[in-house]
């Protein structure tokens, strides 16, 4: 059994650093400017061999309003109490600040155990603030560099009684199930046939996380809906634009599937994008969409199909993605049918590389429409991952021939010869031609919207190769004349 250790400390004392630095990877967004991370972001820890679970979390400040630093502070101190372990950390080369004297106070009452980290000790710059950090009277302070990798192995040791406290428990627990099995006791409230039967047969691997990034505009909507979808506050919200700036990835099962959300940095302009951060940000959002299975597209229903929301809508295709439209705030719309009218016809004109793409409307704040929203996710994924047998493929694309034959160029007609599908996740086709270069993409697009419609490959992009098929008199006859 791991354990979970939460990293709190005032902003800019190296949190974020040291939380890439335990998992192996950079996965926090991490600038000289205070304030960087604002979520909760967890993450598989690696410290010798030691196993656990660590979150970064925002900086603590002194702020108990409705405003973002206060909110900020909320989610953090929910966090420690939650974790089984809390690493205080301050910055050495400041020392102990009156701030931080009274979240030592707080850290008590909060967290069973709080360990002390004293950052940015390395050299004589840090001595006197690791001395200071006795004051705070939550035992000796450990000196480290999150950024060189000094003081892992006092961290180390300081971890490991923690860790063999853990260990210990969970064998204390197993044995104790071992024992309810052995003396025939049932398991309460849970009926094993049944659940036996329900997994024998699953229709996908529900172990299996599938992937989903949420993108869209700032302010949409997009950590609200996350929170929904969690099922508890775990994404800073608020009327301010811009509140999410890391890509945060939570695993859940929603509706007995495995899926890993990932919340977005909200998409400006390029020309807005101007501040070091947001570029770092919108970055870090455009690699969530690239590893992304279903990328859903959130739009506010006040403001639909603005000229950055085709633009996202775009890059999620390009690259591949299964998209679903979510049509969020739906609760503040008066004349539903009107507007559902309105947006399905959009849908059709604005995005025909996405035609058909599923669109729900949703309500992140009370949770409507997320039952929909599930299954249409799923029905993406599913197109997404679809693989066509030949035969039928061939059969609709003679159809497709005799109904619609292609153009015959210098009075030549282009014959379909082929067509097979190549590879899934998307969905790739090619077809054999006698004279591909000259097909014009206009019959390309009818080949693509005929698949999507035969096929049920709505919400998915679609990639159509065309390709030259070997002409076999004339290897006879090169065949001829080599003789």
């Amino acid at each position: 059994m791991s354990f979970s250790l939460a990293i709190v400390g005032r902003p800019n004392v190296g949190k974020s650093t040291l939380f890439n630095r335990l998992v192996g990877k950079r996965l926090a967004l991490v600038d000289d400017q205070p304030g960087v991370t604002r979520d909760l972001r967890e993450g598989a820890a690696r410290l010798g061999d030691l196993r656990f679970t660590v979150i970064d979390t925002a900086g603590l400040e002194d702020a108990d309003d409705d405003s973002l630093p206060a909110r900020m502070r909320r989610l953090t101190e929910r966090a420690v109490e939650e974790a089984d372990v809390c690493l205080f950390v301050i910055d050495a080369r400041v020392g102990v600040t009156p701030i931080e004297e009274s979240l030592a106070e707080v850290l008590r009452k909060r967290s069973a155990h709080v360990l002390l980290a004293a950052n940015k000790a390395e050299g004589r710059a840090g001595e006197s603030g690791v001395l200071e950090a006795y004051s705070l009277g939550l035992g000796e302070p450990i000196p480290i560099s999150a950024e060189h990798g000094e003081g892992m192995e006092d961290l180390y040791a300081a971890l490991q009684p923690i860790s063999d406290a853990f260990a210990e428990r969970h064998a204390q627990l197993a044995s104790e199930a071992a024992r309810v099995e052995e003396a025939g006791e049932p398991l309460i409230g849970e009926d094993v046939e049944e659940a036996g039967e329900e997994l024998a047969t699953p229709v996908r691997d529900p172990l299996k996380a599938v992937q989903i990034a949420v993108i869209g505009r700032p302010n949409a909507g997009k950590s609200t809906l996350v929170n929904r979808i969690l099922g508890e506050d775990r994404l800073l919200t608020g009327p301010e634009a811009g509140i999410t700036r890391d890509a945060i990835g939570f695993e859940i099962d929603w509706g007995g599937q495995r899926f890993k959300v990932f919340d977005t940095a909200g998409m400006r302009k390029k020309a807005r994008v101007q501040q070091k951060l947001e570029k770092l940000s919108v970055g870090d959002a455009l690699r969530a969409v690239k590893f992304a299975e279903v990328v859903i597209l959130l739009l506010d229903v006040r403001a639909p199909f603005e000229t950055q929301d085709l633009r996202i809508a775009d890059l999620a295709a390009r690259e591949g993605r299964a998209v679903v439209i979510g049509v969020n705030k739906w609760d503040l719309e008066d004349d539903k049918q009107q507007k559902l009218a309105q947006l399905r016809e959009s849908v059709e004109r604005l995005l025909p590389q996405l035609r058909g793409v599923p669109m729900v409307t949703l309500s992140g704040l009370t949770g409507k429409g997320l039952d929909r929203l599930h299954a249409a996710v799923l029905r993406a994924h599913d197109a997404w991952n679809i693989r066509i047998p030949t035969a039928p493929l061939n059969r609709w694309l003679l159809e497709q021939s005799q109904k619609h034959p292609p153009p015959a160029p210098s009075g030549r007609r282009i014959r379909l010869r082929y067509m097979t599908q190549a590879k899934t996740r998307p969905p790739t086709f090619v077809v054999f031609a006698s004279r591909p270069k000259d097909l014009p993409e206009s019959y390309s697009r009818f080949l693509v919207n005929g698949l999507r419609e035969e096929f049920g490959l709505a919400g998915t992009p679609i990639r159509l190769i065309m390709k030259a098929s070997e002409n076999p008199y004339a290897e006879k006859a090169a065949k001829r004349k080599i003789h």
